[in-house]
């Protein structure tokens, strides 16, 4: 009897700790060093969907993440698209994209990462440049939800969900 009380005692003292325990401050070079999966949808105004799949590889350097991102879209579109994140100081850096017009600067605070950045989705003959304002949240089960607006002339048009697992 003894001992069956000890194994139940343990085993919700153990239940205790796991759901209390908090993941680490979010960190871009150690949250994504290495092979990282992602599922996401995009959702305009003018009705447009289109979900997607990611499959991300980073390296660090010690100074820049480098973060390849493959997308699969579910009409079987394929893009590739590299971000650089230099790491400017505790829980900041410096990001660029061959998409990406200028940089973003990434702020992170605890758990939650802010940043904004303008795209042309469009092409240099017929440019649509449009600003993602982008919050990534660490979750305690170690998922990365990046949900952001996307504005145009400042106003909204689109929104899109990514959520990242390792």
């Amino acid at each position: 009897m003894k001992q069956g009380l000890f194994w139940l005692t343990m085993g919700l003292t153990m239940a205790t700790v796991t759901q209390t325990a908090e993941a680490a401050d979010l960190a871009l070079e150690q949250y994504f060093m290495g092979n990282t999966r992602a599922t996401g949808e995009f959702s305009a105004i003018n009705g447009v969907k289109r979900s997607f799949t990611v499959d991300l590889t980073g390296r660090w350097d010690g100074r820049t993440l480098v973060l390849r991102e493959d997308f699969k879209f579910s009409d079987g579109e394929k893009d590739t698209k590299t971000w650089r994140f230099t790491k400017t100081g505790p829980g900041r850096y410096s990001g660029t994209r061959e998409d990406v017009i200028g940089t973003t600067d990434v702020v992170i605070e605890g758990k939650i990462a802010r940043f904004n950045y303008l795209v042309n989705l469009g092409t240099p003959a017929k440019p649509n440049k449009v600003r993602f304002y982008d919050k990534m949240v660490l979750e305690p089960n170690g998922r990365l939800v990046n949900t952001a607006w996307v504005t145009k002339y400042l106003l909204p048009v689109a929104r899109t969900k990514v959520i990242f697992s390792r």
